[in-house]
């Protein structure tokens, strides 16, 4: 999981060339994971002024790019971390 947090941070720091991060672990149900022995991680970009982080994990989100069009901008580089 920390190679990928490594590649993750690396690819959207090019696309998006955020300020810094915010890195949660989500452990087991009751920390939202879904389910008992499951555990992912967030990969929040941030930029100076942007807004405060709670809301993020409060399911309140400023969404200013389509899931498409993020999918399309972060694949290529993706594949050229991973392949």
């Amino acid at each position: 999981m920390f190679k990928l947090l490594q590649v993750s941070i690396r690819v959207i720091r090019e696309a998006y060339k955020p300020d810094g991060f915010n890195i949660g672990f989500n452990i087991g149900r009751v920390a939202g994971a879904g389910y008992d022995g499951h555990i992912h991680l967030h990969v929040v970009p941030r930029w100076n002024g942007d807004t405060n982080f709670m809301p993020i994990i409060g399911d309140v989100k400023v969404v200013s790019e389509g899931i498409d069009e993020t999918y399309k901008r972060l694949r290529p580089l993706f594949l050229k971390e991973l392949l």
